[in-house]
Protein backbone atom coordinates (compact mmCIF):
# COMPACT_ATOMS: atom_id res chain seq x y z
CA UNK A 1 0.00 0.00 0.00
CA UNK A 2 1.55 3.64 -0.80
CA UNK A 3 0.90 6.10 1.34
CA UNK A 4 1.74 9.93 0.68
CA UNK A 5 2.07 12.67 4.17
CA UNK A 6 0.58 16.09 2.93
CA UNK A 7 3.11 18.23 4.96
CA UNK A 8 5.90 17.00 6.62
CA UNK A 9 5.87 19.34 10.03
CA UNK A 10 6.36 17.77 13.94
CA UNK A 11 2.27 16.43 13.06
CA UNK A 12 2.93 15.07 9.09
CA UNK A 13 5.63 12.64 10.74
CA UNK A 14 3.75 11.68 13.47
CA UNK A 15 1.18 10.70 10.64
CA UNK A 16 3.65 9.20 8.48
CA UNK A 17 4.78 7.20 11.56
CA UNK A 18 1.40 6.09 12.20
CA UNK A 19 1.04 5.12 8.66
CA UNK A 20 4.34 3.16 8.49
CA UNK A 21 2.69 0.69 11.29
CA UNK A 22 -0.13 -0.69 8.43
CA UNK A 23 -0.03 -4.20 7.25
CA UNK A 24 1.29 -3.86 3.53
CA UNK A 25 2.92 0.32 3.78
CA UNK A 26 5.79 0.54 1.87
CA UNK A 27 8.28 3.37 2.97
CA UNK A 28 6.09 6.80 3.40
CA UNK A 29 5.96 9.68 0.44
CA UNK A 30 6.29 12.93 1.83
CA UNK A 31 5.44 15.96 0.35
CA UNK A 32 5.66 19.73 1.72
CA UNK A 33 6.31 23.41 0.39
CA UNK A 34 9.72 23.41 2.05
CA UNK A 35 11.39 20.51 0.18
CA UNK A 36 13.93 20.29 2.34
CA UNK A 37 11.12 19.74 5.29
CA UNK A 38 9.67 17.23 3.32
CA UNK A 39 13.27 15.63 2.53
CA UNK A 40 13.94 15.28 6.41
CA UNK A 41 11.24 13.86 6.98
CA UNK A 42 11.67 10.96 4.44
CA UNK A 43 14.95 10.65 6.06
CA UNK A 44 13.99 10.13 9.51
CA UNK A 45 11.04 7.91 8.46
CA UNK A 46 12.79 5.64 5.76
CA UNK A 47 10.36 7.08 2.88
CA UNK A 48 10.94 9.90 -0.17
CA UNK A 49 10.42 13.41 -0.67
CA UNK A 50 8.28 14.20 -3.80
CA UNK A 51 7.84 16.98 -5.91
CA UNK A 52 4.62 19.13 -5.15
CA UNK A 53 3.92 18.73 -8.29
CA UNK A 54 3.72 14.96 -8.35
CA UNK A 55 0.87 13.45 -10.43
CA UNK A 56 1.41 9.72 -8.92
CA UNK A 57 -1.61 7.97 -7.48
CA UNK A 58 -1.34 6.91 -3.45
CA UNK A 59 -3.96 3.76 -1.83
CA UNK A 60 -3.99 6.83 1.44
CA UNK A 61 -3.35 10.46 1.45
CA UNK A 62 -2.87 12.16 4.77
CA UNK A 63 -2.84 16.09 4.90
CA UNK A 64 -1.04 17.46 8.02
CA UNK A 65 -1.22 20.91 7.11
CA UNK A 66 -1.96 24.08 8.92
CA UNK A 67 -5.57 24.97 9.36
CA UNK A 68 -5.88 28.12 6.96
CA UNK A 69 -4.72 25.75 3.89
CA UNK A 70 -6.01 22.75 4.55
CA UNK A 71 -8.83 23.27 2.02
CA UNK A 72 -6.24 24.06 -0.54
CA UNK A 73 -4.10 20.84 0.17
CA UNK A 74 -7.37 18.54 0.48
CA UNK A 75 -7.93 20.07 -3.23
CA UNK A 76 -4.48 19.92 -4.54
CA UNK A 77 -4.04 16.26 -3.37
CA UNK A 78 -6.85 14.36 -2.40
CA UNK A 79 -7.91 13.26 -6.12
CA UNK A 80 -4.46 11.43 -5.86
CA UNK A 81 -6.21 9.11 -3.55
CA UNK A 82 -7.45 5.96 -5.15
CA UNK A 83 -8.69 3.87 -1.54
CA UNK A 84 -8.71 6.25 1.32
CA UNK A 85 -7.97 10.04 2.82
CA UNK A 86 -7.86 11.64 5.88
CA UNK A 87 -6.69 14.37 7.14
CA UNK A 88 -5.39 16.04 11.02
CA UNK A 89 -5.51 19.71 10.59
CA UNK A 90 -7.12 20.43 13.72
CA UNK A 91 -11.03 21.83 12.24
CA UNK A 92 -13.34 19.29 10.72
CA UNK A 93 -16.21 21.04 9.08
CA UNK A 94 -14.29 21.90 5.48
CA UNK A 95 -11.90 19.28 5.81
CA UNK A 96 -14.83 16.96 5.96
CA UNK A 97 -16.63 18.54 2.89
CA UNK A 98 -13.74 19.24 1.00
CA UNK A 99 -12.75 15.04 0.98
CA UNK A 100 -16.07 14.31 0.07
CA UNK A 101 -15.67 16.58 -2.77
CA UNK A 102 -12.61 16.13 -4.62
CA UNK A 103 -12.36 12.23 -3.12
CA UNK A 104 -16.19 10.98 -3.36
CA UNK A 105 -15.54 7.14 -3.56
CA UNK A 106 -12.80 7.14 -1.19
CA UNK A 107 -12.74 6.12 2.79
CA UNK A 108 -12.63 9.79 4.28
CA UNK A 109 -12.11 10.57 7.78
CA UNK A 110 -10.82 13.68 9.92
CA UNK A 111 -8.91 13.01 12.90
CA UNK A 112 -7.81 15.85 15.23
CA UNK A 113 -5.03 14.55 17.93
CA UNK A 114 -5.77 16.88 20.46
CA UNK A 115 -2.15 17.01 21.61
CA UNK A 116 1.57 17.72 20.36
CA UNK A 117 3.19 14.54 19.03
CA UNK A 118 5.90 14.82 21.78
CA UNK A 119 2.35 14.60 24.29
CA UNK A 120 0.87 11.05 22.65
CA UNK A 121 -0.98 9.35 23.71
CA UNK A 122 -4.60 11.04 24.13
CA UNK A 123 -8.05 11.43 22.62
CA UNK A 124 -8.31 11.89 19.23
CA UNK A 125 -11.90 13.09 17.87
CA UNK A 126 -12.52 11.66 14.68
CA UNK A 127 -15.66 11.88 11.83
CA UNK A 128 -15.65 8.92 9.34
CA UNK A 129 -18.03 10.19 6.89
CA UNK A 130 -17.05 6.92 4.71
CA UNK A 131 -15.79 4.11 6.50
CA UNK A 132 -13.69 0.93 5.66
CA UNK A 133 -10.58 -1.46 5.86
CA UNK A 134 -8.25 1.25 5.28
CA UNK A 135 -9.63 3.93 7.68
CA UNK A 136 -10.59 1.21 10.18
CA UNK A 137 -6.54 0.29 9.88
CA UNK A 138 -5.73 3.88 11.01
CA UNK A 139 -7.78 3.94 14.23
CA UNK A 140 -6.49 0.29 14.98
CA UNK A 141 -2.98 2.10 14.96
CA UNK A 142 -4.02 4.88 16.58
CA UNK A 143 -5.42 3.05 19.25
CA UNK A 144 -2.69 0.38 20.00
CA UNK A 145 -0.53 3.45 20.40
CA UNK A 146 -2.61 4.23 23.67
CA UNK A 147 -4.75 7.08 22.37
CA UNK A 148 -8.87 7.36 22.97
CA UNK A 149 -10.10 7.31 19.66
CA UNK A 150 -13.57 8.58 19.63
CA UNK A 151 -16.43 9.24 17.24
CA UNK A 152 -18.05 13.34 16.75
CA UNK A 153 -19.52 15.10 14.29
CA UNK A 154 -17.79 17.91 12.62
CA UNK A 155 -20.21 20.17 14.03
CA UNK A 156 -20.10 19.18 17.54
CA UNK A 157 -15.92 19.25 17.09
CA UNK A 158 -15.61 22.36 15.69
CA UNK A 159 -17.78 23.66 18.66
CA UNK A 160 -16.27 22.23 21.35
CA UNK A 161 -12.53 23.34 20.01
CA UNK A 162 -14.53 27.72 20.63
CA UNK A 163 -14.24 26.14 24.45
CA UNK A 164 -11.04 23.67 24.59
CA UNK A 165 -8.93 25.77 22.70
CA UNK A 166 -10.16 29.92 21.42
CA UNK A 167 -11.27 30.34 25.24
CA UNK A 168 -8.86 28.46 26.96
CA UNK A 169 -6.25 29.81 25.64
CA UNK A 170 -7.35 33.58 25.43
CA UNK A 171 -7.94 33.46 29.11
CA UNK A 172 -4.38 31.46 29.88
CA UNK A 173 -2.89 34.44 27.65
CA UNK A 174 -4.78 37.03 29.29
CA UNK A 175 -3.50 35.99 32.66
CA UNK A 176 0.14 35.90 31.64
CA UNK A 177 -0.78 39.63 30.19
CA UNK A 178 -2.08 41.03 33.52
CA UNK A 179 -0.13 38.89 35.71
CA UNK A 180 3.34 40.31 37.10
CA UNK A 181 6.27 37.98 38.31
CA UNK A 182 6.06 37.41 42.00
CA UNK A 183 8.15 34.96 44.33
CA UNK A 184 7.46 31.23 43.94
CA UNK A 185 6.63 31.77 47.94
CA UNK A 186 3.71 33.46 47.67
CA UNK A 187 1.72 31.86 44.86
CA UNK A 188 -1.15 29.65 45.81
CA UNK A 189 -2.13 26.32 43.79
CA UNK A 190 -4.03 28.15 41.77
CA UNK A 191 -2.04 30.48 40.65
CA UNK A 192 0.56 28.31 40.69
CA UNK A 193 -1.22 26.49 37.98
CA UNK A 194 -2.00 29.26 36.61
CA UNK A 195 1.43 30.61 35.88
CA UNK A 196 2.54 26.48 34.50
CA UNK A 197 -0.28 26.80 32.26
CA UNK A 198 0.90 30.19 30.82
CA UNK A 199 4.72 28.94 30.28
CA UNK A 200 3.27 25.98 28.58
CA UNK A 201 1.08 27.76 26.14
CA UNK A 202 3.50 30.36 25.03
CA UNK A 203 6.09 27.49 24.67
CA UNK A 204 4.20 26.42 21.62
CA UNK A 205 4.24 28.25 17.66
CA UNK A 206 2.58 31.35 17.51
CA UNK A 207 1.55 30.61 14.55
CA UNK A 208 -0.50 27.60 15.69
CA UNK A 209 -1.91 30.03 18.16
CA UNK A 210 -2.64 32.63 15.86
CA UNK A 211 -4.81 29.89 13.16
CA UNK A 212 -6.84 28.81 16.02
CA UNK A 213 -7.82 32.01 17.33
CA UNK A 214 -8.37 33.00 13.77
CA UNK A 215 -10.79 29.41 12.85
CA UNK A 216 -13.05 29.18 16.47
CA UNK A 217 -14.95 31.82 17.54
CA UNK A 218 -14.34 32.12 21.58
CA UNK A 219 -11.90 34.91 22.62
CA UNK A 220 -13.98 38.04 22.63
CA UNK A 221 -16.54 36.04 25.28
CA UNK A 222 -13.35 35.68 27.19
CA UNK A 223 -13.04 39.19 27.20
CA UNK A 224 -16.73 39.85 28.07
CA UNK A 225 -16.51 37.76 31.05
CA UNK A 226 -13.61 39.53 32.55
CA UNK A 227 -14.84 42.91 32.01
CA UNK A 228 -18.36 41.38 33.71
CA UNK A 229 -16.20 40.47 37.15
CA UNK A 230 -14.22 43.44 36.78
CA UNK A 231 -17.13 45.28 36.57
CA UNK A 232 -19.17 44.00 39.51
CA UNK A 233 -19.33 45.32 42.58
CA UNK A 234 -19.42 43.27 45.86
CA UNK A 235 -23.38 41.53 45.77
CA UNK A 236 -23.10 40.94 41.72
CA UNK A 237 -20.08 39.99 41.87
CA UNK A 238 -21.18 37.04 44.64
CA UNK A 239 -24.01 36.64 42.74
CA UNK A 240 -21.73 35.54 39.89
CA UNK A 241 -19.22 33.33 41.72
CA UNK A 242 -22.71 31.51 42.86
CA UNK A 243 -23.96 31.09 39.45
CA UNK A 244 -20.55 29.95 38.09
CA UNK A 245 -20.05 27.42 41.35
CA UNK A 246 -23.37 25.56 40.35
CA UNK A 247 -22.47 25.43 36.99
CA UNK A 248 -18.57 24.09 36.79
CA UNK A 249 -19.79 21.88 39.38
CA UNK A 250 -22.58 20.58 37.09
CA UNK A 251 -19.91 19.90 33.63
CA UNK A 252 -16.84 18.99 35.73
CA UNK A 253 -14.92 17.21 33.01
CA UNK A 254 -14.64 13.10 33.97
Amino acid sequence: MKALVVGAGAMGRWVGEVLGTLDDTPAVSFVDTERETAAEAARMLGGEAVSTETTESYDIVAVAVPIPVVGDAIAAYGPLATEAILDVSGVMAEPVTQMGRVAPDCEQASYHPLFAPENEPGNIPVVSTNTGPIIDAVTDALTRRNNHVFETTADQHDSAMETVQARTHAAVLAFAMASQEVSPVFHTPISSELTRLAKQVTSGESRVYADIQETFDGATDVAAAAEQIAQADREQFQELYDELSGRVSETKPQ
